[in-house]
């Protein structure tokens, strides 16, 4: 999986890339076919938010972490990717099942008046 890691504000020293690396090796183990994922840290008002972009099965998945720290907040939306990319994987194995077909039950009343009571 490529990661695409990008600053706003902040330097990315080798540091910040071998713990980006660390905490998406469970995401690149559980999710093989994912390709590649944009990571932005950015720093504003004293705040360090990360953002991750990509795409997995046809769908467009993005997430936001946020904390005073810089390493929390790239935890943060590491375990939010994760909780993600779990829910579509799910609707997806939900959508190859097939479902089942629902009939309308007869109604009371319909079948009462359709009697002969005579």
């Amino acid at each position: 999986m490529k990661i695409n890691l990008s600053g706003h504000h902040v330097d990315m020293t080798e540091a910040v890339k071998q713990h980006v690396d660390e905490k998406f090796a469970k995401v690149a183990n559980h999710f093989p076919s994912l390709l590649s994922i944009d990571v932005i840290v950015s720093k504003e008002h004293k705040k360090f938010y990360t953002e991750i972009n990509t795409n997995y099965s046809g769908a467009r998945i993005s997430v936001r972490g946020e904390d005073d720290v810089m390493y929390p907040a790239i935890a943060n939306a590491a375990k939010k990717l994760d909780a993600a990319l779990k829910h579509r994987k799910g609707q997806l194995k939900a959508n190859k099942h097939e479902k089942p077909v629902s009939t309308t039950p007869p109604i009371a009343h319909e079948i009462i008046q359709e009697m002969n009571l005579n």
